[in-house]
């Protein structure tokens, strides 16, 4: 059985995100979902998505870093709480900190693995690591500081 997404789990009034919002005609579509301890996604950068020909635009980078360590936070927060993705709604978090290193220029044309970790889990945060690969090479590492979505943000709906 194929592991569940976790972004086909955010609530509908909360799935607009540009990065990985299903209901975003426009958008990324990032897919996560766990492989074992970690959270893997994988996106293909299309040829809008260049920063110089033949690479892959760094803000890009920084965007699927910074949907995937979200989604890795609702996934690890729903296992820890003795669920997996998919048996509720996955809960939404906001980034408070993202942090990235860009490690080598990253070639158009491969397909991105991104892997990700918890590192730290408090009341109020999660902090997760992931590194960034194209065609086998690391070629971004990321740190995000992920806080639940503030009731502030749920008038939005």
């Amino acid at each position: 059985m194929a592991p569940s997404i976790v972004q086909d789990h955010y609530p509908e009034s909360f799935a607009h995100c540009y990065g990985c919002g299903r209901q975003n005609d426009l958008g990324l579509h990032l897919r996560s979902a766990w492989e074992g301890d970690e959270v893997v996604a994988r996106f293909a950068p299309r040829p809008e998505h260049v920063s110089l020909p033949g690479f892959v635009y760094g803000g890009l980078l920084a965007s699927l870093i910074d949907c995937h360590a979200m989604a890795t936070a609702a996934a690890h927060v729903e296992r820890v709480a003795g669920r997996e993705v998919g048996d509720a709604e996955a809960p939404r978090y906001v980034t408070a900190a993202l942090h990235v290193d860009f490690l080598r220029p990253t070639p158009l044309g491969d397909d991105l693995v991104l892997r990700a970790r918890v590192v730290e889990t408090g009341r109020r945060k999660v902090v997760v690591r992931m590194t960034v690969t194209a065609g086998g090479e690391e070629t971004a590492r990321g740190e995000v500081v992920a806080v639940p979505m503030p009731e502030s943000m749920g008038r939005a709906s």
